[in-house]
């Protein structure tokens, strides 16, 4: 959800053609308001979304809180690791992006889930959106 790009409308259209969702705390704020939920605690909105649109899962991260991964009858947490921070950018695309290959590689939820943190740990500890990530944390 960049700057105006989006509704309400879209979003809704987007979640029913939808099967994963991956979402920030600060998103997961906004779509709650946008929603006509805004007192609900997170784990709560992240139940509602993931049942009332039939999603598969809904990944939830939280920056410095840590992250969740919602599924039917399930929920991963992983704390964030404590690294010394040089840059933030590219931390949730690349989160994403080894979650879902993991996920893809026929990996489980919880490993696919730790998988996503190391690597986006990993991505704040350098400058730049784009590191090469090193051959340990790609296997």
């Amino acid at each position: 959800m960049r700057q105006n790009f989006y509704s309400k409308e879209i979003i809704q259209e987007s979640l029913k053609l939808a099967n994963v969702l991956k979402i920030n705390d600060e998103e997961l704020v906004l779509i709650g308001r946008m929603f006509g939920y805004p007192g609900m605690d997170f784990e709560n909105k992240c139940w509602l979304i993931l049942g009332k649109y039939d999603l598969d899962m809904l990944v939830l991260t939280c920056g410095v809180n840590g992250s969740y991964v919602f599924s039917k009858g399930a929920m991963s947490y992983l704390e964030t690791p404590k690294v010394e921070v040089a840059d933030t950018i590219g931390a949730g695309d690349s989160f994403t992006g080894s979650f879902v290959a993991s996920i893809l590689n026929g990996k489980p939820i919880a490993e696919a889930h730790r998988i996503g943190v190391n690597v986006s740990a990993y991505v704040c500890t350098q400058n730049g959106a784009m590191p090469v990530i090193p051959e340990d944390l790609k296997k």
